[in-house]
């Protein structure tokens, strides 16, 4: 696991995807954010009655078609940090990202529906998988492309309805929790998620958290200091992954500049390297 450490943080921190046939989805060693999420609901909490409008606000966002972002990494598997890293996003096609220490390159990965293709300079390796890779280290089985590029800007990704999550207005903005586990189905194994999200007064995404049922599973991310952009799309500059489950983990993410432009996105393994094979 150690020599894939840096593949692991780009992977993560593209936080991209996959095309998973059979998925059937509509829509704590590290440190852990506190989040307040009691069976009994604060006093101040109120059913949302416009639930129209609470959908509108967090599932329609403006459109752009692609970005540039310049970011830091510092996770807790790192022998070295922080990590520099510019990732590229094109909408629904793909997420490129370079990754150096200092001004030495240390890794690249391109990420496209289709797949996770990534090499680790440091190590001389390389994979070229499927997304069950991914979904075995984040612990999950419903990651496609268009869920993680959404995990990745800060959009709400799994499936709500008035049926399966309850919405309340509390002093920190809309807390929405599920009623209702999310059944999903992929290759014939069925898993089932608690869902537990807070939004903020302006509709931002500030954290949510996944458990598995059965196995105690979970990730939790958490957005902060979002920042708003001339073309009118929201961004955070500040994520904090957490994975637990056998093994856990914990990356954050400082964004320090977002560029809305096209850029080259060039990919190529050497002859020399070595390919991994994810079993």
């Amino acid at each position: 696991m150690k020599k894939w450490t840096l593949l692991l943080i780009i992977i993560l921190t593209v936080l991209s995807c996959k095309s998973k046939k059979g998925l059937t989805q509509n829509s704590s060693e590290t440190d852990s954010t506190q989040i307040s999420t009691d069976q009994n609901l604060p006093k101040d909490a109120k059913n949302i009655q416009d639930r129209l409008t609470f959908y509108e606000k967090i599932f329609i966002h403006p459109k752009f078609e692609s970005v540039k972002i310049n970011s830091k990494i510092t996770a807790d598997q790192l022998r070295v940090s922080p990590l520099d890293a510019t990732i590229y996003i094109e909408n629904d096609k793909k997420i490129w990202s370079n990754i150096s220490f200092l001004v030495f390159p240390a890794a690249r990965a391109l990420i496209t529906p289709e797949g996770i293709k990534a090499i680790d300079r440091y190590n001389k390796n390389y994979i070229d998988s499927d997304f069950d890779y991914l979904n075995n280290l984040l612990n999950v089985n419903f990651i496609d492309y268009k869920t993680l590029e959404k995990i990745l800007m800060g959009r709400t990704f799994m499936h709500i309805t008035n049926s399966n999550s309850n919405i309340v207005k509390n002093s920190l903005g809309y807390q929405l929790t599920s009623i209702a586990n999310q059944k999903i189905v992929t290759n014939d194994v069925v898993r089932e998620y608690k869902m537990e999200m807070q939004y903020t007064d302006d509709f931002n995404l500030y954290w949510v958290k996944l458990n598995d049922v059965k196995s105690n599973d979970a990730i939790e991310i958490v957005y902060e200091n979002w920042e708003t952009f001339p073309n009118e799309v929201k961004l955070p500059k500040n994520v904090k992954i957490i994975i637990k489950g056998s093994k856990s983990s914990q990356i954050l993410l400082e964004n320090t500049k977002f560029e809305f432009s096209r850029m080259e996105t060039p990919y190529s393994v050497p002859g020399s390297y070595k390919k991994i094979d994810i079993k």
